[in-house]
């Protein structure tokens, strides 16, 4: 029914179910790893009205859980990103998995994902450092595309001094750059 994601790694499809709606992922080596991604395999969806809760849990300084809420994964959003890599200092949110008893070794880190009613997942709420930038990738690849083209042509940049007169070449302001 789930996935997960990590950069560098395998795909994980077949998460340990540790109760009939509770279902978790291990995470070796944790502290490598920056994000990752949920995602529904499109082969078995949610019952009406339901969705899943996605926690990040790591072992404290003790050895205890501490467990923390990323997000959700629903039948209409079928997948998320989570960035992980500032959460391992943080404290522990209310979570579903309290009761259990799962192995927590120190380099081990677990993705779980609690099967809740919508109407509970729209009252949770999440980690804040653990949402991706809300900023789309077409916007956020066009600014950076234009800071290169910026700092490419400003790399030939010449005083007035310098510049030698060629009647073939057209030279264009740095600050009209800035401008637009």
């Amino acid at each position: 029914m789930f996935g997960c994601l990590v950069a560098g790694r395998l795909v994980q499809a077949a998460p340990q179910q540790v109760a009939e709606d509770k279902f978790v992922f291990d995470l070796p080596d944790y502290e490598n790893i920056n994000h990752v991604v949920v995602f529904m395999l499109g082969t078995i969806p949610f019952p009406d009205g339901m969705g899943g809760s996605v926690y990040f849990c790591y072992p404290d300084q003790s050895g205890m859980a501490v467990w923390q809420l990323l997000g959700f994964v629903t039948n209409e959003k079928p997948s998320a990103i989570f960035k992980i890599s500032g959460l391992k200092s943080g404290k522990g949110s209310q979570h579903p998995f309290g009761a259990m008893n799962l192995p927590q070794t120190p380099t081990v880190a677990q993705i779980g994902i609690s099967v809740e009613l919508l109407e509970n997942l729209a009252q949770q709420t999440p980690v804040a450092s653990a949402a991706v930038s809300s900023v789309d990738s077409f916007t956020e690849f066009t600014q950076k595309m234009l800071d290169n083209f910026y700092n490419f042509a400003s790399s030939f940049a010449v005083t007035q001094a310098q510049m030698t007169p060629n009647p073939s070449e057209a030279f264009i302001p740095a600050n009209v750059v800035l401008k637009w």
